[in-house]
């Protein structure tokens, strides 16, 4: 949620980084004049309680007083019931607004107009045509799309042998990494979270068509795990000491894609379930965008020891996310389809969270209580880091060679097609 007061004192600004997003400025116009309404009521409000106050006797009231006080304390009570109708409507309008881009992000209209950052490594070419990352996993067994379309539906995928084992193994490296050599804190979440914790990260209501709702209840699948991270904390003080504050966790995370339709149909890069570890800090204002350097930072390393051709881009701000303020992606390289594709994105959201989740921090000097600030990251995605190994380590003779810093965790340094599991018909 956007600083009332930022928008109170500096309006243009935020009326030109909302329309550099590509919304309509009529949200924020409807949520101008409805604080400036409710303002006016608590304005109201104050007068009529400072009027009773002054006309409110020392002695016994007349029968006359008594009227006059009866009269104001009956308009007092029917106007505290018109500020909170007005308070709670002006906060609904204030959670439809985006965040506004910081002055360093790009202005641009879509993602042709994001800036490269840098590159790390030399794209992956082949003396051979390569194979997909779906071909390739369904020809060595790590993949089954057929049964889980009959298990469950499309846009879902069976990780088999192999495959499953791989996948374990980039979730137990990106974790050790995260722990034990970035200081970040493991957590294990629940998959279930409540509306309250969606509407504290931005998720809803905006996006409550794009996420999955457990039926005659309040709770959701997550749809990543900067929900339960962030929402730990919510209407909590922390301590200056604290912070800054850095969580990790695996979990699965659910989305059903809207609008993506027709993208990326097969495969396993965008799908309704799928594995992420997450990063999320909270950190004061003077430390958040020196965190936010080091959380790419701790992202790419994943990327680096697994020797993966990737580009970090700074999204202009058509292309943010609606709580970001600025994000950097970080994109693979994808030999079958001779393209980088964004494999994670690290944000930061500056105080937008904090004031939807209630999460703050005490000074250590001053004693002051003011909103932190968060930040979240994929570190990363392991269904789109295992295709871009399939791709990427793939051979003519279609074996796939092993990252070295995930043979320690497999046990192998080439995977080669394992005898089917007698699974029946």
């Amino acid at each position: 949620m956007i600083d009332p007061r930022l928008i109170r004192e500096e309006v243009t600004k935020v009326r030109e980084g909302i329309q550099s997003r590509g919304y309509s400025i009529e949200m924020l116009e409807v949520y101008v004049k409805k604080d400036e309404e409710w303002r006016q009521l608590l304005t109201q409000l104050d007068s009529l309680k400072h009027q009773r106050k002054s006309l409110t006797p020392k002695q016994k009231p007349t029968p006359e007083q008594l009227h006059v006080l009866k009269r104001l304390s009956d308009e007092i009570e029917q106007l505290e019931t018109k500020v909170q109708e007005h308070e709670t409507v002006t906060r609904q309008s204030a959670l439809e607004l985006p965040n506004v881009p910081d002055a360093t992000v790009p202005r641009g209209a879509s993602a042709e107009e994001n800036q490269e950052v840098r590159q790390i490594g030399i794209p992956t070419h082949f003396s051979f045509s390569p194979q997909s990352h779906e071909e390739v996993g369904v020809r060595l067994g790590m993949l089954d799309f057929e049964r889980a379309v009959k298990v469950t539906g499309t846009r879902f995928s069976f990780f088999t042998g192999i495959g499953a084992r791989l996948e374990r193994a980039l979730i137990q490296f990106m974790l050790d990494l995260h722990t034990i050599e970035h200081g970040y804190h493991e957590i294990s979440p629940p998959a279930l979270v409540n509306s309250q914790s969606m509407m504290g990260t931005g998720q809803l209501p905006k996006f409550s068509e794009e996420s999955f709702q457990v039926s005659d209840s309040d709770l959701w699948l997550s749809p990543t795990a900067e929900v339960q991270l962030t929402n730990m904390y919510r209407d909590t003080i922390l301590n200056e000491e604290q912070l800054p504050l850095r969580l990790t966790a695996y979990t699965p995370c659910f989305r059903k894609e809207a609008g993506s339709y027709g993208k990326d149909v097969k495969g396993i890069i965008r799908q309704h379930q799928f594995d992420k570890v997450e990063l999320v800090k909270f950190a004061t204002p003077d430390q958040s965008f020196s965190e936010l350097e080091g959380l790419v930072q701790n992202a790419e390393e994943v990327l680096k020891r697994l020797e993966l051709p990737y580009r970090v881009v700074m999204l202009c701000t058509g292309d943010l996310g609606f709580s970001s303020a600025k994000t950097y992606d970080l994109e693979v390289w994808f030999p079958s389809q001779n393209r980088y594709r964004e494999i994670l994105s690290c944000s930061i959201f500056l105080d937008f969270q904090s004031r939807r989740a209630m999460i703050r921090f005490k000074q250590k000097f001053s004693g002051k209580v003011q909103y932190l600030h968060t930040l979240n990251g994929s570190g990363v995605a392991i269904g789109r880091t295992f295709a871009a190994i399939l791709e990427n380590y793939q051979n003519e003779d279609g074996t796939v060679r092993v990252p070295k810093v995930l043979q320690p965790y497999l046990g192998r340094s080439v995977i080669k097609r394992e005898t089917e599991l007698k699974t029946g018909d």
